[in-house]
């Protein structure tokens, strides 16, 4: 079943619902798809999910407060990995891959230094570290640009994940159609308090305190385009010099969204790095990728 016609499911995590769509095969390590600020159910590409889920089973979540989940948003990024923890144990889980785009980076990576023993492998995506450069600033960077997408008549992400340049509107003409693929029971979007309360966790993010990201021990994998003005590259660059064994691919002519303009050589590139052996992986550290237009 493709994810567009996957059925929302919902679990009891201590009296809340949380709603997520599950697909894919039931054998191996599930993989947990985090989303960024504001998303709900149908901001996760199609494209990706569908790619990844011939391999895996892959389990795409709501956050507290967002979309189909019940409860008030979280204000911190600990909080929501408290959150995602409880829900892993909830769906009787016991050891889980993690990929967290943006916003679901930081939690990804506080859930990994929370509960080292539930996360296998890390895929990090459009993300920074706590206290990263320019994470604070997201508001300053993004409401500017949203109100260019009412403006002009298009959704904001056309100018906060992709570049200005012709490939970059092409891939952000596609990424969008793609979203709308799904044509029953969508999840309803954010409301204006949750996307404030988001924001609010985003930019305490940025002003945290550096996590120890070398106690991270675990594979992880880092991409990111060249030109991401939400949470800037430089921050990716960060995160594979401080994580011990990780690798790091940087899209060329791409923004924030760079895995979804080349969503096809990213799945290929997490579907390897998922069933690569530990010892490949220690070895491949450490590796900057730039993959060319085509």
């Amino acid at each position: 079943m493709p994810y567009i016609d996957s059925p929302t499911r919902s679990v009891d995590v201590d009296g809340t619902a949380f709603a997520y769509r599950d697909l894919g095969p039931r054998d191996g390590r599930p993989l947990i798809l985090l989303n960024h600020w504001g998303a709900v159910l149908d901001n996760f590409d199609p494209r990706i999910v569908d790619g990844l889920a011939h391999k895996h089973r892959i389990i795409a979540i709501d956050y507290r407060g967002i979309g189909a989940s019940d409860g008030a948003a979280p204000v911190t990024v600990d909080a929501m990995a408290r959150d995602v923890i409880a829900l892993i144990h909830a769906l009787s889980l016991d050891r889980v891959d993690l990929l967290g785009f943006s916003l679901g980076g930081f939690v990804a990576q506080d859930i990994v230094l929370k509960a080292p023993e539930l996360v296998r492998r890390l895929i990090l995506t459009g993300a920074g570290p706590a206290g990263g450069m320019g994470i604070e600033q997201v508001d300053k960077v993004s409401w500017p640009l949203m109100l260019k997408g009412l403006l002009t008549l298009r959704d904001p992400k056309t100018y906060l994940f992709f570049t200005s340049t012709a490939n970059g509107r092409q891939a952000a003409k596609a990424f969008l159609k793609r979203l709308k693929e799904r044509k029953e029971n969508r999840d309803k979007g954010p409301t204006p308090a949750a996307l404030l309360r988001q924001l609010k966790a985003i930019k305490a993010w940025g002003r945290q305190s550096p996590q120890a990201l070398g106690n991270i021990r675990i594979p992880v994998l880092i991409a990111n385009g060249d030109n991401d003005i939400m949470v800037p590259t430089q921050n990716s660059r960060d995160m594979a010099r401080r994580i011990p064994n990780s690798q790091l691919v940087i899209y060329k002519d791409a923004g924030h969204g760079g895995i979804f303009q080349y969503h096809g050589e990213f799945v290929v590139t997490a579907l390897a790095f998922l069933a690569a052996q530990d010892d490949f992986l220690a070895t491949a550290r450490p590796t900057l990728t730039t993959e060319t237009m085509k």
